[in-house]
């Protein structure tokens, strides 16, 4: 096969490896090399549905990639993202807090409220404030370092800041092979790890699968198409941004305005204010 697998990376792929009860051994292994869990909390994982509730007609609908209950009914909510998104921090306070609140309905006790983790892979530096690969936030002072709560927790895992060489971590290992760019990588992470070897099998039979590779060309198609969508809309917004400063230029070369002016308020040339009148 060479070089030819599906990219874990994907949503899509990411979700058949780790988002399939035949495959709970998988998430078991990865969540244990990312969390501060009790050890016994691991041995009830339950994938559940990741579609979060809504309490209003007009509230947002959030699916999560991977939705997770630990044996102490922990709840886990495990995504990748591939591309930069402009609200992703304000979209995981969102998720975060509708965790919450669908634990609560009316005459329930606040004590029963399990705590909502997140765990967000990205493959673009996500977190600027600095270089290491695995952040994990809780509510806490920043004075004094003391935690207020950790019923509430985000974990940040960013592949561009994964170090080449390996830092004796299983963290690292998992890393490593969502961010594999080639078979030979793929192969000498297996080596190193027995958990990880059998996340690479089960990769290398999804990518043989027809069903699997033709979602992943599916999810594909319609990125791009999203990605055009954006870029043609971009396009008539500086269009017409453009559109409305020539209006504005014309409106007060009418009212005898001098070109210096007009370019100062309007941000066009000299030469493009004075083409306006021919």
């Amino acid at each position: 096969m060479g070089n030819d697998f599906l990219s874990p990376r994907s949503d899509i792929v990411f979700k058949l490896l780790f988002g399939d009860e035949r495959n709970i051994e998988l998430l078991t292994d990865f969540l244990k090399s990312v969390l501060r869990l009790p050890a016994d909390d691991y041995d009830e994982v339950t994938i559940v549905d990741p579609h979060l509730l809504r309490e209003y007609r007009g509230d947002k609908l959030g699916v999560l990639d991977v939705k997770v209950k630990t044996r102490s009914k922990k709840i886990i909510d495990v995504e990748i993202q591939v591309l930069p998104t402009s609200e992703l921090r304000e979209r995981i306070v969102y998720y975060s807090a509708k965790m919450v609140t669908e634990q609560v309905g009316t005459g329930d006790d606040y004590l029963n409220i399990k705590r909502v983790i997140s765990i967000i892979i990205t493959d673009f530096v996500f977190v600027p404030e600095n270089d290491v690969y695995h952040n994990r936030y809780t509510l806490s002072d920043h004075e004094t370092g003391s935690e207020f709560t950790d019923l509430i927790e985000v974990n940040t895992l960013e592949l561009t800041k994964l170090p080449q060489s390996e830092d004796g971590t299983e963290l690292w290992r998992w890393m490593k092979f969502l961010s594999a760019k080639n078979k030979e990588e793929l192969d000498m992470i297996a080596e190193k790890s027995p958990q990880v070897k059998k996340a690479v099998v089960r990769l290398m039979e999804l990518s043989n699968d027809e069903r699997a590779r033709l979602l992943q060309e599916s999810r594909q198609k319609m990125l791009w198409d999203i990605a055009a969508r954006e870029r043609a809309a971009e396009a008539r917004a500086v269009a017409a941004r453009a559109e409305s400063k020539l209006e504005v230029a014309r409106l007060m070369l009418a009212e005898a305005m001098t070109p210096d002016i007009i370019s100062k308020f309007t941000g066009l040339t000299v030469e493009e204010i004075d083409a306006l009148r021919q």
